[in-house]
Order: C-alpha cells, then sequence, then structure tokens
C-alpha cells in the first residue's frame, strides 16, 4: 500500500495562491482542479481547499479524507506538477464512487490538455 506523505503535500499559502493564479484549471460543477508545472521536485504535490460554505467540520474532513484516499489510489494519473483541488459545496451530494469517477476524469481532462 503506497502512503502519501508530506513530502506531496503544499502547505504555503503564498505557493497554493501562485498556483491558483497561474490560471490552468480544469473542473465542473463538483471539483476545481489547478494546476502548475514543479520543477524543483520529481513527484507531485497537492493541496485540498474546501470553504465553510460546505458544512461542518466533520463533514469537511470526510470529503478530505475520501479525496486523499481517492489520489493515493490513483496515483499513476498524477503526473509531475502541483496540483490544487478546490471542493465545491455542491459535490456533498455524491457518494465516493461518484466523486473518485469525477476526480478521475477531471485527471484525465487535465492530461489531455
Amino acid at each position: 500500500m503506497i502512503s502519501i506523505n508530506k513530502e506531496y503535500s503544499i502547505k504555503k499559502s503564498q505557493e497554493i495562491e501562485k498556483i491558483i493564479k497561474n490560471k490552468n484549471s480544469v473542473g465542473n460543477r463538483y471539483f476545481a482542479i489547478y494546476t502548475m508545472e514543479n520543477n524543483e521536485t520529481t513527484h507531485f504535490r497537492f493541496s485540498l481547499s474546501i470553504g465553510k460554505k460546505y458544512g461542518i467540520a466533520v463533514e469537511r474532513n470526510l470529503m478530505k479524507r475520501r479525496l486523499r484516499e481517492i489520489i493515493r489510489k490513483n496515483i499513476n494519473l498524477m503526473k509531475n506538477l502541483d496540483y490544487v483541488f478546490v471542493i465545491k459545496p455542491l459535490s456533498k451530494e455524491l457518494d465516493f464512487l461518484e466523486i473518485e469517477k469525477n476526480i478521475i476524469y477531471l485527471l484525465k481532462k487535465e492530461e489531455s490538455k
């Protein structure tokens, strides 16, 4: 089992803002994925962004755990890029398989750009 540890995460808000301002994104009504080339590391890095409009902390944390698991399972779709996953409030109505299907679709869409 592959674990995604701290070296795969983006923590600094300046880095996250830089990726979002780069404006290279794909999205749908549930999620948006912003990407930027990463020449500093040999692997991808990612960050999850979810607003308080989504719901209470328990619901937000559940969604983040689900997304981390989807990323871990589909690590082969991730290129050597920095990713910021923006989770929109509408995604609350999706179950795990629908979330996974949407994320995989967006990652493949980003790959084909």
